[in-house]
């Protein structure tokens, strides 16, 4: 196995993507920060609207030559600056959908100036025709009333029936609230339901997902789970540690029906390797 394979370092990916072979990586599946002003404990989320442009065009060139021919993307934005940066991919790639995550906000407070948002923006991109992509593993099944209600004979044995349907561009999937057992310390974090889904759907078993903004890590938590290979970088010390510590946790089984209430706390060990420190899946490592 590459040395870089199951791998996050704790780095700068605009440096880091250097240590990644070019044509190696089956799915890029990433969330940078939005520019909105965050705190991420650096000023990756507090740039000039230009500045913001020009280093998501500069990090954008550096990772995909490291897809394969067949590789594909999936990048969450903010509406805000959706249309610039879907154009700078458009010039490079394929667009397959925008997706939009409906985070089922509540009904409350939010902007008297204008509609509140409530959604974010997923651009899925390809490099070619000839693209990955496995929908019978994210078909959604259909209801025993919906069964039932097409029950005629040229109905019988109809593979869309008996395996469900495709996912539409709409994906309405809770946000993490404080009190979700998945939640981590991290702002932004995505459920692990939307990125298995994009994993699933665009990554071959066994195959590589990268991930340049590694955030609280659920990309690589949820490639491992789904027998797939990840790597990536975080620049944020504190997140590398959520990172290592939910990956060392316990894993939960993809078909569990129950989720534990609560992880247990994984110790965070201190790892004493020449900088960039190095994140690595401990289950692998250990079978090594």
């Amino acid at each position: 196995m590459n040395s870089w394979v199951n791998q996050v370092f704790c780095e700068d990916a605009l440096e880091g993507l250097a240590r990644i072979p070019d044509a190696s990586i089956d799915l890029i599946l990433t969330d940078p920060p939005y520019n909105l002003g965050k705190d991420y404990g650096n000023g990756s989320d507090q740039q000039s609207v230009q500045d913001y442009l020009a280093w998501t065009e500069q990090w954008i060139d550096k990772a995909l030559p490291k897809l394969k021919p067949n590789g594909s993307l999936y990048i969450f934005l903010t509406w805000r600056f959706a249309p610039e940066i879907f154009v700078m991919l458009k010039q490079r790639m394929t667009m397959m959908n925008e997706i939009i995550w409906d985070r089922r906000v509540p009904s409350m407070g939010g902007s008297v100036r204008s509609f509140s948002s409530v959604h974010d923006t997923i651009g899925f991109f390809v490099n070619r025709k000839d693209y990955y992509f496995d929908l019978d593993a994210v078909r959604i099944p259909y209801d025993a009333e919906t069964k039932k209600a097409r029950s005629r004979s040229i109905f019988v044995g109809a593979k869309w029936l008996e395996v469900g349907y495709n996912p539409k561009d709409l994906w309405s999937v809770s946000r993490l609230h404080r009190e979700h057992p998945e939640r981590a310390d991290h702002p932004t974090q995505k459920p692990l339901e939307i990125i298995e889904r994009m994993i699933k759907a665009s990554c071959p078993p066994g195959g590589v997902v990268l991930d340049p903004f590694m955030g609280s890590g659920t990309t690589a938590v949820a490639a491992r789970r789904l027998g797939r290979h990840y790597a990536g970088f975080e620049l944020n010390p504190a997140y590398c540690e959520i990172i290592e510590a939910r990956l060392a946790a316990p894993e939960v089984p993809v078909a569990s029906k129950k989720r534990k209430a609560e992880a247990k706390s994984a110790a965070v060990r201190t790892l004493d390797v020449p900088e960039p420190t190095l994140i690595a899946d401990k289950a692998q490592t250990k079978a090594a």
